[in-house]
């Protein structure tokens, strides 16, 4: 077994059954040793000479004790996979469905998961979207203060449960895409950095240090997170990753990371022979990173577009406050249906300038734009972790859903809005460490504080039960209430699917308008109009309907040009 460790600047040794030995220096800061008879399962670790204990493997493949433990190593080829038929899950098209593994189901495991597949499929999604689930502190928290960027977290079920989970859903023609996080490390477990300088020495982010990707040794970085993208996607057989908060990622370089993670991953979709998906979290705003690189951009296959959530949210609410300041009107949606951002070059009042770039509507496909209505981020970073089924009424809800399935753009549902979850989706913590703790509870009260939320009111993040409040219901689904909210997205997936006008992607060929608390959209042969009024209204859809494809209540009368609607409701109807 061959060990190897990137240290430029530093002598490790490596400790293994309990001796130390030394290694020999590589090219480039790379330190190896061919050990005859280690195997997969045996423990290891790293002794640097101003560390204090020994540290985990920086590229650690599995930490069974823990961030702070020590690493074990792992065989990728042992494992029986059984998709050999896969042929892959492409984007365009597709409908994505995120969700936790801690909280998705009650024990909060890999395997856990997999037996909840089964709805998936009956919902009809093409991808199921995983927040990180790579090595953080504690038993559970959201995933986005990863540590060990190459070990799945033990507490889901490790390496072989993420590979069981992935098969799984092959086996069921499901996509996995993960959450991946490059622009940080998390506050405690980051060993990384003691390395070498994994960590730039010029700015930070909200989160922590920015990452290294354009100052001296940044290219064994750069090469850190390319072989990190490239494992999750060859070993582990996933679709895509989602990339959190590019717009953290500071890069001076002449080609940029996300240009060279395109250009690694399109190799290796060449390689495999099945498509696989690059999606950027980004709020720049900016085509650049979906434009293909023959064109000048950066060649990512999507990214998420918070300005369609926003559009919808406000209007759909009346929420006007922070970022939501510039949103909430008829002409705010219309302009996001028809170009994708509604901040494209123009005024952003909460940022206080110009922001944003426009989308080249007849170039630039819809799918390339994931949308959404809820997320981990716009459920959770709210004060109390409130879900949209407890802000609308069931009408607003179904309008939501409509507005969102008939769109575009790639639409993406969050686990349980398909019934309209009655449970919350919290912001919780389980840091073992007492101060850290402290700082996180004290920080998430005040933040809010700020914005008037009593502090009382805001969930103690390391409460045990602000995590266990935020697992799923699944009783639930089939009840009166919610069963309903489930049989409506049912039917809005496969109409989506069964009808090509509503997955074109083309957005020149959107058309909207609007009047008084009401929107039409004309989607080919298809025309959506909602009506957001407490109150009936008839409106005219721009040709003769010829038949109802799908109405959100009863009641629906279509007349010569014209569809009567019932008070807080939407219908998808053919024209001619």
């Amino acid at each position: 077994m061959l060990f190897e460790v990137w240290v430029p600047e530093k002598t490790p040794k490596l400790l293994l059954a309990g001796a130390e030995r030394e290694m020999e220096r590589g090219e480039d800061g790379w330190w190896r040793l061919d050990v005859p008879g280690a195997k997969s399962g045996d423990e290891y670790a790293y002794v640097l000479p101003d560390a204090e204990t020994p540290l985990p493997d920086p590229r650690s493949p599995w930490q069974p004790h823990g961030v702070h433990g020590q690493s074990r190593l792992y065989d990728h080829d042992a494992f029986a996979w059984t998709d050999q038929g896969w042929t892959g899950r492409q984007l365009p098209g597709a409908v994505l469905y995120e969700l936790h593994i801690g909280t998705f189901t009650p024990q909060g495991t890999f395997d856990a998961a997999i037996e909840r597949l089964d709805h998936l499929v009956e919902l009809g999604v093409d991808l199921v979207e995983l927040l990180p689930v790579n090595g953080f502190n504690g038993e559970y928290n959201w995933g986005y203060d990863g540590v060990c960027w190459y070990a799945p977290h033990e507490p889901y079920g490790g390496p072989d449960g993420l590979k069981r989970f992935v098969d799984a859903a092959h086996r069921r023609g499901l996509g996995v895409v993960l959450d991946v996080v490059y622009n940080h490390f998390g506050p405690s477990g980051a060993y990384a950095p003691m390395f070498a300088p994994y960590l730039s020495t010029s700015g930070s982010n909200p989160w922590g240090d920015s990452v290294n990707l354009d100052g001296p040794h940044a290219d064994g970085v750069r090469r850190y997170i390319a072989d990190n993208v490239l494992m999750w996607l060859r070993d582990y057989h996933l679709d895509g990753l989602r990339l959190d908060a590019v717009h953290a990622l500071v890069d001076h370089s002449a080609i940029n990371l996300l240009e060279q993670l395109a250009v690694e991953v399109e190799t290796l979709s060449t390689q495999l022979g099945r498509p696989l998906s690059l999606i950027a979290e980004s709020d720049l705003n900016d085509p650049k990173l979906i434009t293909p690189r023959e064109a000048g951009g950066f060649g990512l296959q999507a990214q998420w577009d918070d300005d369609v959530h926003h559009a919808l949210h406000t209007l759909l609410t009346g929420e006007r406050q922070g970022y939501y300041g510039d949103f909430g009107s008829l002409d705010c949606l219309q302009t996001v249906l028809e170009g994708a951002f509604f901040h494209a070059g123009t005024w952003s009042s909460f940022r206080g300038r110009r922001h944003g770039r426009p989308v080249n509507r007849g170039l630039t496909p819809g799918h390339r734009f994931v949308a959404f209505l809820q997320n981990h981020d716009q459920i959770g970073n709210r004060a109390t972790g409130d879900r949209l089924s407890a802000l609308l009424s069931p009408g607003l809800l179904k309008v939501g859903a409509t507005l969102l399935l008939t769109s575009p753009f790639t639409p993406m549902l969050f686990m349980g809005e398909e019934w309209a979850a009655s449970s919350p989706w919290q912001f919780f913590t389980s840091h073992p460490e007492p101060e850290l703790a402290a700082a996180v509870q004290t920080g998430r009260r005040r933040e809010f504080a700020a914005h008037g939320w009593a502090e009382a009111e805001v969930p103690d993040p390391q409460d045990v039960a602000t995590f266990e409040r935020s697992k799923l219901d699944w009783a639930e689904k089939d009840k009166p209430g919610h069963a309903e909210i489930l049989a409506l997205y049912r039917r809005l997936i496969a109409l989506r699917r069964s009808r090509a006008d509503l997955s074109n992607p083309w957005l020149d060929r959107v058309q909207v308008w609007h009047g008084d608390q009401y929107v039409v959209i004309r989607r080919g042969n298809c025309v959506v109009a909602a009506n957001l009024a407490p109150v009936p209204q008839t409106v005219s859809v721009g040709a003769v309907p010829t038949g109802v494809l799908l109405a959100t209540e009863p009641g629906v009368v279509l007349q010569r040009d014209r569809v009567e609607l019932p008070a807080e409701s939407a219908v998808v109807v053919a024209t001619r």
